[in-house]
């Protein structure tokens, strides 16, 4: 019986180390959608992570899968866009919009690639599930040597069981890669467990500036603190937040930035501005006046923002605002697009 969506995704677990050992495989980790892709003669289905169809938002993507010389078969990847060099999650998360009219000019200008880990059914219709990731990697090369050598935006995601090949993706975090994965090679397909394979991300540390906060969902007490780091103009740009606080910390962190309430906050990009992330409320926010410093860890940033949220790892009163710049964060942004 041939594999039909929604299927769960295989998922992973954080470990702060890449493992080694024989026993594994490495792959870059991409800063994009995981999907999953079946194709049934003319009949493509794009599923996310979720088990949502995405195909309305990738016309671009089942175009290019629709030129595949192959006509049946279910892969495992991850949807990406390039713009100016390096992947865009902002541009990602634009084409999730209800007009097929904005959706089909966004992929005209900026159209998506689809790069491909896993191979779940091969081209005679054959689940490959049950079998090993060596089995699965060894019928995934063979599928792309026949099917990929003149698919411009289907691509093949890198793989190695060399540890220190793995140690210099590491290196290069942030931008396009993500992290990295390690996944078991004796392990099958374990759809919707995070029992074969694990994820390592690059754990780095920022000192910006508050320049405002936002009050958590009907309460009166402070839910995130907004951050902001400077550009060489000297303008404040809102780049994330942070929201990680007990009880007990949001009734001292509201009468203190309570006080501090002051426009403008941000003199540069705002909350609620241009960015489209959804790890944050988009609603109504406080400005204060930028004089105290946090320092905290992120894993990600690209397009101008954390990635996710960030936490806090100690208040900076010793050092100046204005030393807090986009400085800090700039780095390994592009350097991913050359590993495929």
């Amino acid at each position: 019986m041939k594999l039909a969506p929604p299927l769960a995704p295989m998922e992973a677990r954080s470990v702060e180390q890449i493992p080694a050992g024989e026993e594994w495989q490495y792959e870059p980790k991409w800063d994009g959608f995981r999907c999953i892709a079946f194709r049934r003669e003319d009949d493509i289905f794009l599923q996310s992570k979720a088990g949502q169809p995405l195909a309305r938002y990738f016309p671009d993507v089942i175009d290019a899968l629709s030129e595949l010389p192959a006509k049946n078969f279910a892969v495992d990847g991850e949807l990406v866009i390039e713009v100016d060099g390096r992947f865009s999650f902002d541009d990602l998360q634009l084409r999730l919009h209800p007009a097929a009219s904005r959706v089909k000019k966004l992929a005209a200008a900026h159209p998506a690639t689809y790069i491909l880990f896993d191979l779940l059914e091969d081209e005679r219709g054959k689940s490959l599930l049950g079998v090993s990731l060596r089995e699965r990697r060894k019928a995934l090369d063979g599928f792309a040597s026949k099917n990929l050598k003149s698919a411009e935006r289907i691509k093949l995601s890198p793989a190695t069981t060399s540890l220190a090949k793995a140690q210099k993706w590491f290196a290069i975090v942030g931008g396009n890669l993500d992290g990295v994965m390690a996944k078991r090679l004796d392990a099958v397909y374990a759809s919707g467990e995070r029992t074969a394979m694990v994820k390592v991300k690059n754990i780095r540390t920022a000192d910006c500036v508050v320049g405002g906060f936002r009050y958590a969902t009907d309460s009166k007490l402070i839910g995130s603190l907004l951050l902001g780091l400077y550009d060489d103009a000297g303008l404040l740009h809102h780049v994330g937040f942070s929201s990680a606080f007990k009880a007990d910390e949001k009734r001292e962190l509201t009468k203190k930035f309570e006080a501090l309430k002051k426009a403008p906050g941000f003199t540069g990009n705002t909350p609620g501005g241009p960015s489209r992330w959804s790890t944050e409320r988009t609603g109504e926010w406080e400005p204060v006046d930028p004089k105290i410093v946090v320092e905290v860890t992120y894993d990600h940033f690209t397009g101008g923002r954390f990635r996710h949220g960030t936490k806090i790892v100690r208040w900076r009163p010793d050092k100046a605002p204005r030393q807090c710049t986009l400085e800090q964060v700039a780095h390994g942004e592009g350097k991913a697009i050359a590993l495929l």
